[in-house]
């Protein structure tokens, strides 16, 4: 009867596999999550800052994914389910108010937040799976999540370069073991067939984050442009990264973003795959979060001198994206594209030349490597049939 139970709360085989209404309800807290973290790298901004902002990114990238992958194995329509999605937002609303004041006085909200998320859900889920064979994927995930609670736990009540060394710790060993599949004494690791992937879910669960991601651009840029005034280089400047948002979404969705689902379905190791989805999209959106941050800076003043961290930020911030896109399209077709590894080398190569350029000149420099890396998907595609994924194997 138990084992039935347990069983109910599974997706079904036929069940329809599109995100729910809740799950959208779901993304909505990482609107504020996202502002809150470009807030903070503004308060902030000093490598150190930025490490902390990539740090605080990861952990709630990591949530919405663990989130994500339960809607996935789980039907979203049942109550226990759909409970423990609206507690986990809850507990996200809580680390995105926390985040500007993460490294400060507010470390133990934020620590305590994701722990109570990530510990509480994974009990739960225990708990509702007793005497099913699935339970033994969330036992793993139980016991890897108290590992990394102690470096939470211990660098909330640390302060300044402890706090970042001992959540960097447990952030590493969150990833880590994930992509060791979870090896735990008593059960070892994570087997395929304890862990069946849904691909169109899973792949639109990441094109939404991904737009949320955007989304968050847009929001700043449209901000920034109705408090700078509607000059002509302040209008010249916000279509500027109006076009740097259409350009990202143009090289995300093509063709890679576009094929996850048929990917996953081709790959031969699904498990795998998703984990290189999971891994690669906090980089990308790391490199919007970072772009979204430069914004108010160009905005502000478009014909201003640029620091060599603005430049290392404005230029950066497309590398950083194309980076997890070239990671993301390796998933997908077990290759890279040289158009991505080339713009990211000539980002790095202009930033010397970019120290007397004014703000908004680097800022279209970075969006003509985007539009020509978009221009060159466009004419290799042009005449040749459309590429099917081929995941590694």
């Amino acid at each position: 009867m138990a084992t039935s139970r347990a069983g109910g709360l599974l997706r079904r085989p036929g069940q329809p596999q599109q995100a729910t209404y809740l799950e959208l309800f779901f993304d909505l807290v990482f609107v504020l999550a996202l502002f809150r973290l470009t807030q903070g790298l503004l308060q902030n901004l000093t490598w150190i800052g930025t490490l902390r902002t990539l740090v605080l990114l990861l952990a709630l990238w990591w949530v919405w994914s663990r989130v994500a992958g339960t809607t996935d194995r789980f039907d979203p329509q049942r109550p226990p389910i759909q409970l423990l999605v609206i507690a986990s937002m809850l507990g996200i609303l809580v680390m995105a108010a926390a985040t500007p004041e993460a490294f400060g006085k507010r470390g133990l909200f934020f620590a305590g937040a994701y722990v109570a998320i990530r510990i509480g859900a994974s009990a739960v889920l225990v708990l509702l799976l007793r005497g099913h064979q699935a339970q033994r994927a969330f036992l793993r995930q139980f016991f890897w999540y108290g590992v990394s609670a102690v470096p939470w736990i211990a660098g909330a009540v640390a302060h300044d370069t402890a706090r970042l060394a001992l959540w960097t710790l447990a952030v590493a060993v969150d990833y880590t073991a994930t992509a060791l599949r979870l090896p735990t004494p008593g059960l070892g690791r994570l087997s395929r067939s304890e862990l069946a992937i849904l691909g169109e879910h899973l792949a639109e669960r990441f094109r939404q984050f991904f737009i949320i991601a955007l989304g968050e651009l847009i929001l700043v840029t449209g901000l920034a442009f109705g408090t700078s005034g509607f000059g002509a280089e302040h209008s010249v400047a916000a279509l500027v990264y109006f076009t740097t948002t259409v350009l990202l979404w143009r090289i995300y969705i093509y063709r890679a973003g576009q094929l996850l689902e048929e990917a996953i379905a081709a790959a031969p190791n699904p498990l795998r795959l998703s984990i290189a989805a999971t891994y690669s999209h906090p980089i990308m959106v790391a490199g919007i979060v970072i772009t979204a941050n430069c914004v108010d800076h160009v905005l502000d003043h478009p014909f201003g001198h640029a620091e060599p961290i603005w430049i290392a930020m404005i230029l950066g911030g497309p590398a950083l994206f194309l980076a997890g896109r070239g990671i993301f399209e390796y998933a997908v077709f077990a290759r890279v594209s040289r158009n991505r590894l080339i713009g990211v080398l000539v980002l790095a190569a202009i930033s010397p030349a970019m120290i007397r350029a004014p703000r908004l000149v680097i800022a279209i420099a970075a969006a003509l490597v985007l539009a020509a890396i978009a221009l060159s998907d466009t004419a290799r595609a042009r005449g040749r049939p459309p590429e099917p994924p081929s995941p590694p194997r």
